[in-house]
């Protein structure tokens, strides 16, 4: 005998619905973030910031033929392009929540455009680290006020962006469960995705304005080109972390951090069952599901197993599978 039961997550208790639906009962796959759409509006709202600031710095750089202003209006125009993937996503997402044809919701799409964000930073990484290696080979020659001014508005403006986007929700034990999870199971990576984006941006101020006035005291051209390519490795880096993890979560891969196949195993041990094949995907931010093929000497229905697995939060969406434990 099997059967398999969702849980609708578009509220902050997910296993307040009932466990004894018929099998050909209808139910959701509602698998959205709990903060859906508050993280949508503050994404679409960067947007607007960013490009904003790219266009008034593209604007005023040809006014005043500044390549410094122009530089990094472009610049900035590929963390907005890079952006607006997180928050069609998002948009997308929630449009098609309730759409059949995505057997198990759109949760994953955010993990989707988390993956495209973090191969254009890897590329942004590379041409930043690219650029750098030329103005070694030829220096150019730097406005050194008018710079640093660039340097200081654009800083201001990604910490103010990576405030909105900042990810404050916990995860974790704050739901009144003992166990814990893989320290990204239940994060935005799309919202991270954008966040590492403005992150990028504000390191590269930073670096340029330590350069840039290092620079204007020593005369020290070099440096400029130097502290571009440690900008570069540091990006770099924090797109290979994202491109792990959503990769990950896009082949279905469960982390060592994540402690669902032990709870799971320790629920249906007191139960006398023997788990004979067990798998775990994520389903999206804060959601797994799970199918779990069990063995018992005197077994209950499905929707008995079932029932005692609602005790873990994360779990959004189980079948098991029950079979008789042969002579």
């Amino acid at each position: 005998m099997s059967s398999s039961q969702g849980h609708a997550h578009d509220h902050p208790h997910p296993h307040d619905h009932s466990h004894g639906r018929a099998l050909n009962a209808a139910h959701e796959h509602f698998f959205l973030g709990d903060n859906h759409l508050r993280n949508e509006r503050r994404t679409w709202l960067v947007i607007g910031i960013t490009a904003t600031m790219m266009v008034v710095e593209i604007v005023a750089g040809n006014m005043f033929g500044s390549m410094a202003l122009t530089a990094d209006g472009w610049h900035m125009s590929t963390h907005a392009a890079a952006m607006l993937i997180a928050a069609l996503a998002y948009l997308y997402a929630r449009k098609h929540a309730s759409n059949r044809r995505f057997s198990f919701g759109t949760g994953k799409l955010g993990d989707l455009a988390g993956f495209a964000s973090a191969v254009i930073l890897a590329l942004i990484a590379v041409l930043i680290g690219w650029e750098s290696f030329l103005r070694f080979q030829s220096p150019v020659a730097i406005n050194f006020r008018e710079a640093i001014i660039v340097a200081v508005v654009g800083l201001i403006v990604n910490l103010v962006c990576a405030w909105l986007l900042k990810d404050d929700h916990h995860h974790g034990n704050d739901h009144g469960h003992a166990h814990g999870h893989g320290h990204n199971a239940g994060q935005d990576q799309n919202l991270r995705a954008a966040y590492i984006h403005v992150l990028a941006d504000a390191l590269t101020s930073v670096l340029a304005i330590g350069a840039l006035v290092l620079g204007s005291l020593y005369d020290w051209l070099w440096l400029d080109p130097a502290i571009g390519i440690v900008g570069a490795i540091v990006i770099a880096r924090w797109s290979w972390g994202l491109i792990r993890d959503t990769g990950g979560v896009l082949l279905d891969y469960v982390p060592e951090g994540e402690d669902l196949p032990e709870e799971i195993q320790e629920i249906l041990v007191k139960e006398g069952a023997e788990i004979v094949d067990l798998h775990i995907w994520q389903l999206g931010p804060g959601h797994h599901g799970a199918i779990v093929s069990i063995v018992v000497n005197d077994p209950h229905a499905p929707s008995y197993y079932r029932a005692k697995l609602a005790a873990i939060h994360d779990l959004s969406h189980v079948t098991v599978e029950v079979e008789t434990r042969a002579a």
